[in-house]
């Protein structure tokens, strides 16, 4: 989430009476809204027109746009260009501020529209260079998804050409205008269209914050205490993506030599410090933000012969930030005549500002997403003097450029940006990285630089180089069996992603696809020396020998950032890194009990999306109530529901142990955040009843041991929940703690309240939790609050598409008090769907509005 505060650009004295007439102007606009009924101008004129018809100039023919009650388009076209360039009129009718918004973000442009309060972000953003790596890609791309991104771009700026008028564009727009009223959109380029997918890669990025948790905790802690904190993935009890049975590709790992354990000592290392410290102000717009901890998504498939259609059902929830409006927008492609000049035939979800359809299906097959998090991203320690760096014994060169960064009503910023072979230097982009710690060398088994020298680090990551991920969407959307889908998934390079697939032949399959680097030394766990030239990528793993699997024996996948395969099984190395599999574990025991009792159905596969058993509550629950724990513990089935009064006091007493156990050594980003992760650390200490980490250091005069914690932590709950939910046990509830607020991705956190009532909605009362199947994510140090959700839900069925069921977080529009603003959040936060139509009978059927866009 990118905090804004648009009156940073003012010069201070004006600051106060800018805010203070800001807030008159909203709150004369907000009883106007209140106490008449009368939606004024500045709302309501730029809701987009849905019926009737309009003008898109460069059109062969007419268009057409269905869109139902939600406000959902389904779009008919007779070519690929007519389909693509009305895509994108409607993407921005719905959703322009925010593809503006996303634009200048990839580009580190955010403080010409924002000024001095979005300037750090826009210093990290450049020395990425996500905008410059976009514009290099473009020559990769293929000769048709060029055209795609032209024809796309074309529509977006015929609506701009039609809204001039700032209240025309967006009410963001209007309160922009008090504070930046110059400010006007450029026309929309290919190239922003590439920026976003570049975005997308940073907030799936894999590892890069295990890989800083480990040398942060190793700072604090000796080696041998801070490997406790990162074990080993569960084999024996979570089963990995690919078993081995069915038809699967797996290839002997020939390729990397993996180390797990490193020479690092304990001292503090200021340059990762600094470097955790500028990763966290990139901008999540997807909501991830740096802790990437045990997020992910959900995907499973099951074969038609275990099905109540007889045919594949497909089933998809990707975990995202939540925002507001949502980072999806559903909508259908059509052409009207499918053929070799016009493929498509797409329902599904889509980004703003992108063409085409990312997850969905077509008219033969279907596909889900969750993020794969193989290891793409290395950190490198690097000693420079100067612009120059050592390696393999010489000084090189760096490579230099300068970009001037605009800020509204300030003065241009001049910013260097440096690169070593390894990448750009990321450690001091926030301020003088100087001296990053004397003896981090040493850390690494090396002297340490002498005065003259720095320690720095670079950045290695495989989204830096141009791709062709671009094309891969574009196949994807095409593909009509199994060998055509990986072929798309080839080109498929960042973010890596688990793919599944299914057909309405009855096929179900999976593909592991990305780029993924190969070390001469190392596994890429903890940060590498740079000078050394014994750590560098040689090479990439061929995609031919990366899992996948076709129709496996047990008639389902399931895929949920779990391990995808064990190492002993064959196969490349791809990360150590995984979620641990509670989640994945949970949908295959779910499939597997609804098996042996029949087959699966729709219905069947959203219950399975709407699951909160807690995997940890059934081991640690006995300790709490050997060592006093009562009601409600007692008796509680470890549901998550939203009137649970166990799942409450579970969580707090989880909260505080956490913080009992760990906080009293580890801090800042190595503080617990309570996924799966730490599932695993204290289901290891719990057999370990006098392991040191139960022991509070701050308390000289005992050892405190395991029981100590838990009963300590038993009381900090009740303590705590007596204080936000009553006296009463039996009245607390899990929904009334762990609540979602949709807060807008930039006026949201403004820090003016009329304004953020103007764009902001919720809260609403959730159920589930970080790591059960409706995974709806919180950090413990930070409270119970939902940070990230299950951003969609979608149930495919390959037997009939109009039986297919979806939901979206929000709405489907953009506009703040349009009908289709909001009105999905409550089905989601209820666990409903709606019907996903896809055929033009169903569309025209569900129309609530018909718009035709004509030449």
């Amino acid at each position: 989430m990118v905090r804004i505060a648009p009156f940073a650009r003012l010069p201070r004295p004006l600051r106060w009476l800018a805010r203070f007439l800001t807030t008159i102007l909203v709150l004369v606009l907000v009883a106007a809204l209140a106490g008449t009924g009368v939606v004024i101008w500045t709302v309501r004129q730029s809701f987009p027109q849905l019926d009737g018809e309009i003008e898109l100039p460069g059109l062969t023919s007419p268009v057409t746009v269905h869109r139902d009650a939600y406000g959902i388009p389904q779009i008919y076209a007779d070519s690929s260009a007519d389909l693509f360039k009305a895509q994108g009129y409607v993407h921005a009718q719905d959703r322009f501020w925010e593809m503006d918004f996303r634009r200048k973000t990839t580009a580190g442009r955010l403080s010409e529209v924002f000024g001095t309060s979005t300037l750090e972000i826009d210093k990290v953003v450049r020395t990425l260079g996500w905008r410059r790596v976009a514009e290099q890609e473009i020559a990769l791309l293929t000769p048709e998804t060029r055209q795609v991104l032209e024809d796309y771009a074309a529509g977006v700026n015929a609506w701009l050409d039609q809204h001039t008028d700032a209240a025309d564009r967006s009410l963001e727009y209007a309160v922009l205008k008090l504070t930046n009223g110059d400010y006007t959109p450029e026309p929309w380029t290919p190239a922003d269209s590439l920026a976003w997918l570049k975005a997308m890669a940073w907030d799936l990025r894999s590892n890069m914050g295990e890989e800083l948790d480990r040398a942060l905790t190793a700072a604090s802690v000796p080696v041998d205490r801070a490997e406790q904190l990162f074990p080993g993935y569960p084999f024996d009890r979570h089963r990995p993506i690919v078993t081995g049975d069915g038809d699967t590709e797996k290839a002997a790992d020939d390729m990397t030599r993996v180390v797990r354990r490193t020479g690092l000592e304990q001292r503090e290392t200021r340059a990762l410090a600094r470097t955790a410290e500028a990763l966290r102000a990139v901008p999540a717009l997807l909501g991830t933000g740096g802790d990437l901890a045990g997020i992910g998504s959900n995907s499973w498939v099951v074969s038609g012969a275990h099905t109540t259609t007889g045919k594949p059902l497909l089933a998809n929830d990707p975990h995202l930030g939540p925002r507001m409006p949502s980072i999806w927008y559903q909508a259908g492609l059509h052409c009207r005549q499918r053929g070799p000049a016009c493929p498509f035939d797409l329902t599904g979800y889509t980004f703003a500002g992108l063409p085409g359809v990312v997850i969905g299906h077509n008219h033969r097959i279907a596909w889900g997403f969750t993020n794969l998090g193989p290891d793409v991203t290395d950190l490198y320690l690097e000693r420079t003097k100067g612009d120059t760096y050592r390696f393999k014994g010489e000084w090189q060169p760096m490579e230099t450029r300068v970009e001037q960064i605009k800020v509204a009503g300030g003065e241009t910023v001049d910013l260097t940006m440096r690169t070593t072979g390894h990448g750009p230097i990321i450690s001091g982009v926030l301020g003088d990285a100087e001296a990053a710690v004397p003896g981090a060398a040493a850390k690494l088994g090396e002297p340490s630089p002498d005065a003259s020298q720095r320690l720095e680090v670079a950045l290695r990551w495989t989204a830096l180089d141009p791709g062709r991920t671009a094309d891969a969407i574009l196949l994807l959307n095409k593909a009509e069996n199994f060998e055509q889908f990986r072929a798309a998934a080839a080109t498929f390079e960042v973010p890596a992603q688990n793919l599944i697939y299914a057909d309405v032949d009855g096929n179900i399959g999976y593909q592991a696809p990305g780029r993924i680097p190969i070390r001469a030394k190392g596994d890429g766990r903890w940060p590498a020396p740079g000078w050394t030239g014994e750590h560098e990528w040689r090479g990439f793993i061929p995609f031919e020998k990366l899992p996948s699997v076709y129709n496996p024996r047990e008639g389902y996948i399931v895929t949920a950032n779990n391990a995808v395969i064990r190492q002993e099984d064959g196969g490349p190395f791809l990360t150590d890194d995984w979620s641990y599999g509670y989640r994945s574990q949970r949908i295959v025991e779910r499939l597997e009990q609804a098996l042996a009792g029949g087959k699966v159905s729709v219905e069947s596969m959203q219950d399975i999306q709407r699951d909160t058993h807690n995997g940890l509550a059934p081991l640690l629950v006995p300790h709490l109530l050997r060592v006093g724990a009562g009601d409600p513990l007692r008796g509680w089935d470890f549901g998550q529901d939203r009137e649970s009064a166990g799942a409450a006091y579970f969580n707090a007493v989880w909260r505080h142990l956490l913080r009992r156990t760990f906080e009293d050594e580890l801090t800042g980003a190595a503080r617990p955040g309570g996924g799966d992760r730490w599932y695993e650390v204290i289901r290891a200490l719990l057999e370990r009843p006098d392991d040191p980490w139960w022991d509070d250091v701050r308390t000289k005069d005992r050892t405190e041991t395991r029981d100590d914690m838990l009963t300590a932590a038993l009381s900090d709950a009740k303590a705590e929940l007596t204080e936000l939910l009553g006296d009463d046990p039996s009245g607390w509830r899990w929904g009334d703690l762990h609540t979602l607020e949709l807060t807008h991705e930039t006026f949201g956190t403004s820090g003016i309240a009329p304004i953020e009532w103007l764009f902001n909605r919720g809260p609403l009362r959730t159920q589930g939790g970080k790591d059960t199947v409706d995974a709806t994510g919180w950090d413990a140090p930070d409270g119970y609050e939902v940070s990230w959700v299950p951003s969609m839900r979608m149930v495919v069925d390959l037997a009939d598409f109009d039986r297919s069921r979806w939901i979206n977080l929000t709405g489907a529009s953009g506009h703040a008090f349009h009908a289709n603003y909001d009105d999905q959040a409550e089905l989601w936060a209820d666990g409903k769907s709606t019907p996903m139509r896809s055929s033009e009978r169903a569309a025209r059927a569900d129309a609530a509005d018909t718009l035709t866009l004509t030449p």
